[in-house]
């Protein structure tokens, strides 16, 4: 089992990250803040905002609900960084409305469901 403070400190804001959900739910997030007990992020895809536990990489609860874990922080290449970002901006300005993904935030996302399996966080 992993050290999560160790691993999860090595995250910085403005890092990409990925959690997965029991449901199989993929959580492609953008750290926000790191606080002394906790990961402030926001979803990229829908905007909603997540807060992980630094001692497990598990998502806070609001209730007992089933939690999502934090499974690959491995930094993506430049390019997907820098397409994942702008992803963010899009969804954050139009908020609200449709949105269309372009090629490129398409082969993004593509990339990443493949990527983060492949980079799971270091078993210590």
């Amino acid at each position: 089992m992993p050290n999560w403070k160790s691993v999860l400190s090595r995250l910085s804001v403005g890092d990409i990250f990925h959690a997965t959900c029991p449901n199989g739910a993929s959580f492609i997030c953008l750290v926000e803040t790191i606080a002394s007990d906790r990961i402030i992020s926001r979803r990229i895809t829908t905007q909603e905002s997540v807060d992980f536990e630094l001692a497990t990489g598990l998502t806070l609860p609001a209730s007992e609900e089933v939690r999502c874990a934090i499974d690959s922080i491995a930094p993506v290449p430049v390019a997907i960084h820098n397409l994942l970002l702008g992803l963010e901006r899009k969804m954050r300005l139009c908020r609200g409305e449709k949105v269309r993904l372009n090629e490129e935030e398409k082969e993004a996302l593509k990339f990443v469901a493949d990527f983060y399996p492949d980079n799971p966080v270091d078993e210590e």
